[in-house]
Parts: C-alpha cells; structure tokens; sequence
C-alpha cells in the first residue's frame, strides 16, 4: 500500500530553490538549501526563514473553549489575555506526555474571538481525536482543523524583527515575547506571534494557504540586503538542540512526564484538575526517578540518539535523546535522561561506538541569545 505524503502551500517555492526534499511526518519537507551549518548560522547572526507549515493548527470558538482548554492542558488557560501565548502540554491519565503545544489566545478584526493551539505534526490526528473525546462536555465549543487551509512560516534570528516590520501594518517590536496578533501583510490578515523554537528572536506568522507563497515572497525580498535566507529542518534541530529545546518523539513521548523533563513551569496545578493532573501531583511529592540533562562529550564524535550514558562504574545509568555537532559551539552537544542520583559532575560517560568518552553535565541551554 503506498502512503500518501502531503506537500505544504510552499512546496513550489522549496523545489525553485533548490531544496533538498524529505520526508517528514506526513509531509514533503526541505531538509536543507544549502548546507546545515550555513543555515545555522544566518539564523544565528541574521535572519532565517522556516516553513513550519506541517505543524497542527486547531482552533476553538464558542462559551466553554477556555474550560475545554483548562481540562486538556497543564497550563491554565482561563487566565490568560487576550493577545497571550503559552506554552503547556496534553498529557495522558498517567501523566505521560502526548504532546507540547502553543496556544494563543486571538481576536478579529470584528472583536471576535478564539483559542489557536499549534500541535506537532505527527501528533496532530492523535491529538485532534483526544480533543473530540471530550468535545460532548462542551457541546457550545466548536472545534476546528484549520492545518490544510491555512500555512506557518517562523522568521528567526537577530534581524528578524527589525528588517521584517515595514511589511506589516504594525510594528512586531511591540509585542513582547509569548504574544500574538491579528494583523494585516498587504491588506491580508495574519497571525503574527513573538515566539519560536531557535533560541532566536523572530516571529511565527499563519497565514491563508493560498497567501504563502507571496508572503515568503515578501520576507526574503525584504531581507535580501539583509542577509536573510531560507532554512530546511536540519538547521532547525541543530538551533532548538543549542537552545535546549525538547522536541516530541526524542525527549518528549507518552512515558515522559513534564517534571523529568525539566517542564514543570508548564504545569498549573493550584486549585484545577486537568487530564493528568492526580498522577502528577503525586509525582511531585517523590524524588524524580530520572532527568533531562545536558552533555558535553570530550570527543569530536557526536553522541547520537540511543547512545547509552554510563557511571563511572560503567552501569547504565540513562541514554542520549538528541545529539549533534553544535555550529555555534564548534564541539558536540547532546541531551539526555539520566538517573537522579547519578547526574554528579564528572563521573558520566556516554558509548560511542563502542568507546566510553568522558561527558559534561552542563546547565542547559548551551546556547542563550544575549
């Protein structure tokens, strides 16, 4: 049987390029245009633009979206302004994680207003049939799959915001960061929002689909003396790993709680019950079992995802969730779950390849925009 691949708005603009296409949860995606590194680094000290199209937009109008949203996520909702974006998580009864999501909270030009959550990509079914499980206790929300008619685009890097802002009837400076907008590019609404997952400055824009491939247009035209370029998803996971970014399906899944993985500011839990909620208040009263980390490893090697992590008696005591070489830091970084009691500075190892190589702990990020 062959599996259908899906292609974004701007797929015709990847190819003119020349990127080089893969396949990527569901989608065509460009990996690179030019090389990784390059990539890397114009986002690091220019402006990079990202197609991030594949990911999830689901909307909820209506009386009763905030406590729908209040009930699903681990963050609250309720409280949160017109105009704010936060970042929580969807988590099973257990408290394992299904996903980590953005929701911001907009209003149209006509005052009317709704909740946007950004999903991953490959959980976006998964996450879309949780949510209409829960849709009959809320029979005046309306929920809606906006993914295939609307695009995504990030805009990241030192520049991003200031060669950006002629193009909107607005300046995006003026946001703070984790919120967004309703605005105009050209007389033609879109969402902007102050956030990203580079560790840069910049913003993420949705906009209609048929609307894209002249906005990505625009942004690269705008930002041609500039230096901006754009970027395919290698640079992408190179920029989130430097910025300690956890990403799904390495060191986020459905046996991962938030608080090993460092997100207890994700979780709201006074006075409010949310799916989850019992399982992970009760963890929080316990000693973590394991926790993510940062790690040096003192070889030019890599460490790679699936890489074991030894004490300095040689037991195994975690593994590697996501390794690279850092373009920023010209050495290799990785991230990883450790046992509690053995994350003691010097004495961790990561096999590579059948060699034990000496590994920093290191306070994550490795990288933080100054």
């Amino acid at each position: 049987m062959t599996v259908q691949i899906a292609t974004t708005p701007l797929d015709a603009m990847h190819r003119r390029e020349g990127a080089r296409m893969v396949p990527f949860a569901g989608f065509h995606m460009p990996l690179s245009y030019t090389s990784i590194v390059t990539e890397h680094h114009v986002c690091r000290n220019k402006a990079a633009l990202f197609d991030v199209s594949h990911m999830g937009r689901l909307r909820f109008d209506g009386e009763g979206s905030e406590a729908l949203l209040d009930k699903l996520l681990t963050r609250k909702i309720s409280d949160m302004p017109v105009g704010g974006v936060r970042y929580g998580l969807i988590c099973n009864e257990q408290g394992g994680i299904l996903d980590d999501i953005l929701v911001s909270h907009l209003e149209t030009p006509s005052q009317q207003r709704y909740h946007l959550m950004v999903v991953n990509a490959s959980n976006r079914k998964k996450i879309c049939s949780w949510i209409e499980k829960l849709l009959p206790e809320f029979p005046r929300v309306t929920f809606s799959d906006r993914t295939e008619i609307t695009a995504m685009i990030a805009v990241q890097g030192p520049l991003a915001i200031e060669v950006s802002k002629r193009l909107f009837n607005f300046d995006p400076s003026r946001l703070r960061y984790y919120n967004a907008t309703i605005t105009d590019q050209f007389s033609k609404p879109v969402v902007v929002s102050r956030t990203g997952y580079t560790g840069e400055d910049g913003f993420e824009l949705i906009c209609r689909a048929e609307e894209a491939s002249r906005i990505w247009e625009n942004l690269l035209l705008v930002g041609r003396n500039a230096g901006f370029a754009p970027a395919g998803l290698g640079a992408r996971d190179t920029l989130r790993l430097e910025a300690g970014m956890p990403l799904y399906g390495h060191e986020l899944n459905d046996e991962v709680d938030p608080l090993s993985a460092g997100l207890q500011f994700a979780c709201t839990f006074d006075d409010r019950d949310f799916i989850g909620s019992k399982a992970l208040k009760a963890l929080s009263t316990e000693p973590l079992r394991m926790m993510r980390v940062g790690l040096m490893p003192d070889t030019k090697r890599p460490a790679r995802e699936g890489y074991t992590v030894l004490n300095a008696d040689g037991t195994k005591v975690g593994h590697v969730t996501s390794g690279s070489q850092s373009p920023t830091l010209g050495r290799p970084i990785a991230m990883a779950y450790v046992r509690r009691e053995d994350i003691i500075p010097g004495d961790l190892e990561i096999d590579i390849r059948g060699t034990r190589v000496p590994a920093a702990i290191v306070k994550l990020p490795f990288f933080r925009r100054k």
